[in-house]
């Protein structure tokens, strides 16, 4: 009996807080690697992952002008493909914030009318209202933590001339998070996972009609214990047909992955998210 009550607490411990961090982790790294294999393991030697926050000064903090005339595919591939801030995985955990002033940026609030796979669409022909499109479609995506839901998803929203659906960015997350639990094709029923926006930017623009526009989350996760990191990802967007979708190309280089209002996240170029809710059609001007 004794023996046995062993073995059940060293299972216990086996799935503690820091087991349940340790997998949010590998599922940014692992996702890294499978999503450009050779290409971003190089990148990740060289920029430093895992290591002390990179002192190149030569990095992606946002752009502040935006184009108004396109240039085109070669324009937009250095856009995509300019290296942003490294940071030490550490940098993804929760820490004191500054309680200095940060930018913000407004990002529209769209009409809350489901799109195609029942991810919310209606943001604006903006930057600002990619940002929020994309910030939709990881949430329908990493809170379902499911491969069938990833490919339903970047399958209606991605244009062709991309990655294919399992080498996206975010579909490999999620296998990289399901394989690290062992729970199969989707997520455990006792397990949760959600995602508050908490940070954005406009890397680049290439005319009204493209951009490369990152997102920072605040994610929860919730499997027997529960445990907080933060995740950054990074898209072409085009706008085609009245909304915004991932656009042909390269992915972008990583974004980093910094918690948000830290003085880290601040060096990056992240922007706090502050939700326009004026472009929201139930706002009535006045209310408060």
């Amino acid at each position: 009996m004794r023996r046995a009550a062993t073995k059940k607490a060293e299972g216990a411990t086996e799935w503690g807080r820091r087991r349940l961090l340790g997998i949010l982790v590998a599922a940014v790294v692992v996702a890294v690697l499978l999503l450009g294999g050779l290409g971003y393991a190089v990148y990740l030697a060289v920029a430093g992952i895992g290591e002390e926050a990179s002192a190149n000064t030569d990095v992606a903090t946002g752009e502040t002008d935006r184009s108004t005339v396109a240039q085109g595919a070669v324009h937009r591939d250095e856009v995509a493909a300019e290296p942003m801030l490294a940071v030490p995985e550490s940098a993804a955990f929760p820490a004191a914030t500054p309680s200095a002033k940060v930018p913000v940026i407004k990002v529209p609030a769209g009409t809350g009318v489901n799109g195609p796979a029942f991810v919310m669409t209606g943001f604006p022909h903006t930057p600002e209202g990619a940002i929020g499109q994309l910030a939709q479609i990881d949430l329908a995506v990493l809170q379902s933590m499911s491969l069938t839901t990833a490919a339903e998803v970047y399958n209606a929203w991605a244009l062709p001339g991309g990655v294919r659906a399992e080498e996206w960015w975010i579909t490999a997350s999620v296998q990289a998070f399901l394989t690290s639990t062992g729970m199969g094709e989707v997520k455990d029923p006792s397990a949760s996972v959600s995602l508050e926006p908490a940070a954005a930017l406009v890397k680049g623009t290439d005319g009204p009609d493209w951009t490369t526009v990152c997102v920072l989350m605040k994610v929860t996760a919730s499997y027997k214990q529960e445990g907080q990191i933060a995740f950054a990802h990074c898209e072409r967007m085009q706008w085609v047909g009245g909304r915004w979708m991932v656009a042909p190309g390269a992915p972008p280089a990583p974004a980093p992955a910094t918690w948000p209002g830290t003085q880290l996240a601040h060096e990056a170029g992240w922007r706090t998210w502050s939700t326009d809710d004026t472009t929201d059609p139930d706002h009535i001007e006045g209310d408060h």
